[in-house]
């Protein structure tokens, strides 16, 4: 099961240096590519807003 990044995302650039293999895209939410995305969770353990959680 991949993550996902909800609506409160601040794009502030800390899960994309995190991402173990690059599953992150920048944006004005940034968003996790679900067939890259290993589910390690390293992101979502990094970001400052909790925007960050496993998809259902």
């Amino acid at each position: 099961m991949a993550y996902k990044i909800s609506d409160s995302c601040i794009a502030c650039g800390t899960c994309i240096d995190e991402c173990p293999v690059e599953a992150i895209s920048a944006g004005d939410i940034y968003v996790i590519d679900p067939g890259t995305c290993i589910d390690c969770g390293s992101c979502a353990s990094v970001c400052p807003t909790e925007s960050i959680s496993p998809a259902d």
